[in-house]
């Protein structure tokens, strides 16, 4: 997840998210990888996010890291949720000032103005 890179921001993170089309796209599975980046999530920034682009199965809060090692369906929905899910078109929202950055086939475009350097 991004955060706003304005001049004079303090509040940046979580940019939100606003949607016009996801896409769905198919990655294999590495679960060592998703219990490596779990402990380094934002949960509540990372279970909003996917709940905003349409995808309810993540919990609000972060399960034990324990679930990790013994429940597969969880690390499925997770995988699904990191990785699986992209923004193909919208715009990425700075919580504070509310510039938008728009999403063009799945690229932000995060570039400044002259006057937010």
């Amino acid at each position: 997840m991004l955060s706003s890179n304005i001049k004079g921001v303090t509040n940046g993170f979580p940019l939100k998210i606003q949607v016009e089309k996801v896409v769905e796209k198919h990655v294999e599975i590495n679960h060592d990888f998703l219990r490596n980046i779990f402990p380094k999530i934002d949960w509540k920034a990372f279970s909003d996010a996917s709940r905003i682009m349409g995808y309810d199965e993540m919990p609000e809060e972060p399960p034990e890291p324990s679930v990790l090692e013994s429940n597969v369906e969880f690390l499925g929905k997770f995988h699904h949720a990191l990785l699986e899910l992209h923004l193909e078109e919208g715009a990425l929202l700075c919580p504070e000032t509310g510039r938008k950055f728009p999403v063009n086939k799945g690229i932000p475009n995060m570039l400044l103005l002259e006057d937010e350097v």
